[in-house]
């Protein structure tokens, strides 16, 4: 034991053969790995009793060294040579499970790719890490044609974001990107379809402030370079895009923005919720890059704040994006005349949403029910616009039952400081006698009002509301989904109609265990976010 311990030990550091003996002695090397192959198989057919007596055999042969010098040195080849050992051990393990897994597996490569296909990408990601099988087969590009890499905290950066996007090419469809709020009730959405009045602190359901706290807690790793991937020499990976959703990313700016924007022309979503970016330029670079879009769903990052919007580029994005039916513009200073060239001039229009719009009154709807656009609306969202007058309120509900807006299902007027009076919007109203409430909802038992406003005041004036950082990003709690969801936002599951807008078995009886490892780093180069 103790001359086979020798050998090994000598062998650690000693090359099998020089070139001087391989070119004196072709044959020297097939001896050489030969010894080495009889003296490796010598140790792998130790018993397990055997284990003790090379303890034993280490500790006599590292007391027979004289210096102190040639026990370290003895002691780093045992641990070289065990270390060697151990890293052969795995990597055929990993390589013979990989065979197996190809034999047991069920799926041809073709299905598994679309399997993985469907997928989410931190599901795709943890299966490739799992064996060699599924590595080559989540590499395909079709299992990055919906990228989405949203989070609650921040996970991935730049790097982790390009190489998504190159892996998935052409064949990319969607991405979305950011930092999204955590679960948050949704107002309204358990409760009866009935005209209700409550106190907005306990109906509310979201934090003014959830977003700028979260932003301010957490520090996001992406960049303004961060969608650079999607741009290239004629017809890069955003060519074919149809879905970009981009939340809270502070460090986005309206050049970078734009350039993406310019390199998607197949966009058919848009949704960008607390970028640091002005509204003009981005309805400009959608109405000039994005004229298929059909969904728009922008959210301020800094509530009343942005006044950029002028009426050039309300007619610009209207003649440039014919197919608009869902469109939300939350928590910009929205007048009423630019509402209303919107709200009329998109022929295809379904879906409104001006939630915390800073000016509008309601005067935008005024004769719009006998227009082609109001007579296809579905659903009118004016939640928190703090001029929304009582007056403008009620002259709408008359136009509803006089048989304008036949197709609208889902309204909601609910604003957490009361309808402004006619003259003085400072005269909050909470509870209203002249809107025709209960006869609009007896005459049309199908539509769904949200009509939610505090038992009593508490106004903040406008100038308080400018000059706060914390009262100026009020915003509502954003629900990160498509048109159908942002209809359903404040509907009970009784309406939820409103919103139309096992294993494969071993047939062959083989043994269908699959062997299941962590793929090592030099193996599998992928990100697992």
């Amino acid at each position: 034991m103790d001359t086979l311990l020798v050998h090994c030990l000598s062998m650690a550091k000693r090359p099998c053969c020089s070139s001087l003996d391989l070119a004196i002695n072709p044959g020297s090397r097939v001896s050489k790995l030969d010894q080495m192959d009889r003296l490796l198989e010598s140790f792998i057919v130790l018993s397990d009793s055997s284990t003790l007596s090379l303890d034993l055999s280490f500790d006599r042969l590292l007391e027979s060294r004289a210096c102190d010098s040639d026990q370290n040195d003895m002691i780093e080849r045992a641990l070289r040579l065990g270390s060697v050992l151990l890293e052969a051990g795995k990597r055929a393990a990993r390589k013979r499970a990989s065979v197996h897994n190809a034999v047991v597996w069920a799926l041809p490569p073709d299905l598994t790719i679309k399997v993985f296909s469907l997928l989410d990408t931190q599901s795709v990601c943890y299966a490739a890490a799992t064996c060699s099988l599924f590595y080559k087969c989540a590499i395909d590009p079709l299992c990055y044609a919906n990228i989405d890499l949203t989070a609650v905290v921040p996970k991935v950066n730049n790097a982790v974001v390009s190489t998504m996007i190159q892996r998935a090419g052409k064949a990319l469809q969607s991405l979305k990107l950011g930092i999204v709020p955590g679960p948050t009730a949704s107002a309204g959405s358990s409760q009866p379809l009935v005209y209700t009045i409550r106190n907005s602190a306990d109906a509310s359901g979201f934090s003014w402030n959830d977003k700028r706290s979260r932003q301010g807690k957490e520090s996001s790793f992406l960049t303004r370079s961060c969608l650079i991937s999607l741009i290239g020499d004629s017809g890069g990976p955003g060519a074919l895009l149809r879905r970009l959703h981009l939340y809270n990313i502070e460090r986005m700016d309206n050049t970078a923005l734009c350039a993406a924007l310019s390199a998607c022309p197949s966009l058919v979503d848009l949704e960008i919720v607390g970028l640091h970016v002005e509204l003009r330029q981005t309805l400009e670079s959608v109405g000039k890059n994005c004229q298929l879009i059909e969904r728009l769903f922008f959210e301020s990052s800094k509530t009343g704040r942005d006044d950029s919007l002028k009426l050039p580029t309300c007619s610009y994005l209207v003649n440039n994006c014919p197919r608009l039916s869902s469109l939300a513009l939350r928590g910009f200073k929205l007048h009423d005349y630019k509402a209303r060239v919107l709200v009329k001039g998109f022929r295809r229009l379904k879906y409104v949403d001006f939630s915390t719009s800073y000016s509008i009154t309601g005067a935008f709807l005024r004769n719009l029910g006998g227009s082609a656009s109001g007579n296809l609306l579905e659903a009118l969202i004016l939640r928190d616009c703090m001029h929304l007058k009582e007056l403008e309120v009620a002259r709408f509900f008359t136009a509803v039952l006089a048989g304008d807006f036949k197709l609208l299902r889902h309204l909601d007027i609910s604003n957490r400081e009361g309808l402004a009076s006619e003259g003085d919007w400072y005269n909050r109203c909470y509870n209203s006698s002249v809107i025709p409430v209960k006869q609009l909802l007896e005459e049309r038992p199908d539509f769904c009002l949200l009509a939610e406003f505090p038992s009593e005041g508490s106004f903040i004036e406008i100038d308080q509301m400018i000059g706060s950082d914390v009262s100026s990003d009020i915003s509502l709690s954003s629900q990160l989904s498509s048109h159908t969801s942002d209809v359903s936002l404040f509907m009970s599951s009784s309406e939820s109609s409103y919103s139309s807008d096992q294993g494969s078995g071993n047939e062959d009886g083989r043994d269908a265990s699959f062997v299941i490892y962590e793929e090592s780093s030099d193996e599998v180069d992928f990100l697992v976010v």
